[in-house]
């Protein structure tokens, strides 16, 4: 009888170890500084993280390595920011969903451009940029549950890639620049394509499928693992190349929008629209 109550008291203990160490995410900003509309994120080369909606819709705040949050700019013209990159070490470039630009903001002067413009977009929401600075960008239709993919240079504004998806989302490109990531938010999928030399896409492939929940945004580490924001299952998953499933982190929140690494790649930084705060997590992988 002992040996069983002792036993059963082990198995307690484990299960609550396990359970505390689930969560592995900390804040890394104080909780509602941001809106609900929290996205982004984006780390510059000095190590700065940048995110959208601080205090309120329509601006960016700026946090530095050890945590110190203040405004970075307000958008003008009605304009609410979602993805943020950063292109060359000067340049940082937002998608403007309400007024269908990609915006460009020059870090020394915080002068703020339209890099490109269509007005029949849906938003667009988030970007990514290649070794070779073409901007690609997911662009959902969220009442009608579908979305397109554009590619947009300087030259030649927004190009169309493909249309008639599900809900477009989160979307990268492999370090290497060979391989374009997009996911569909609603569908649960996760689609790859291989990049030309022109930057067009090809070889369009299923990644991963999920059962559940939604997805969101989408960061590539050094090493061209991908990390996935899971909506409103407060989780980040990791997948391979090759779309192997490596590994699912818990976060305290349940809503990620965004993901960005620091430079070194070992830690990451979360948008959490729950909570308007930004959680950090050590990357272990």
């Amino acid at each position: 009888m002992r040996y069983i109550v002792f036993s059963l008291s082990f198995v307690i203990v484990v299960l609550h170890l396990s359970c505390t160490k689930e969560i592995t995410s900390k804040d890394f900003t104080i909780p509602n500084t941001f809106t609900s509309g929290i996205e982004g994120p984006a780390t510059d080369f000095r190590g700065n993280i940048y995110a959208v909606n601080y205090q309120k819709e329509g601006t960016i705040g700026k946090i530095t390595p050890d945590g110190r949050l203040s405004l970075f700019l307000e958008l003008p013209d009605g304009s609410i920011g979602n993805g943020i990159r950063f292109g060359e070490q000067d340049k940082m470039y937002v998608a403007d969903y309400t007024n269908h630009n990609i915006l460009m903001v020059d870090m020394d002067t915080r002068e703020i451009s339209v890099f490109a413009h269509h007005p029949d977009a849906n938003q667009p929401n988030d970007i990514a940029i290649s070794p070779s600075g073409i901007i690609y960008a997911s662009d959902p239709n969220w009442k009608n549950g579908t979305g397109n993919i554009w590619k947009i240079t300087r030259s030649k504004g927004f190009e169309k890639l493909e249309s008639n998806m599900g809900t477009t989302n989160g979307i990268e490109v492999s370090p290497d620049g060979g391989k374009l990531y997009v996911n569909e938010s609603v569908q649960r999928k996760i689609w790859v394509y291989d990049i030309q030399n022109d930057g067009t896409v090809l070889n369009k492939k299923l990644l991963y499928s999920f059962d559940d929940f939604g997805l969101d945004g989408m960061r590539c580490d050094s090493k061209g693992n991908l990390y996935v924001c899971r909506y409103d299952k407060g989780t980040v998953v990791i997948l391979s190349p090759k779309g192997k499933l490596l590994k699912e982190i818990k976060l305290k929140g349940s809503k990620p929008t965004n993901i960005t690494f620091s430079n070194d790649f070992g830690t990451f930084y979360v948008t959490m629209a729950d909570k308007g705060c930004i959680e950090i997590v050590e990357n272990k992988l």
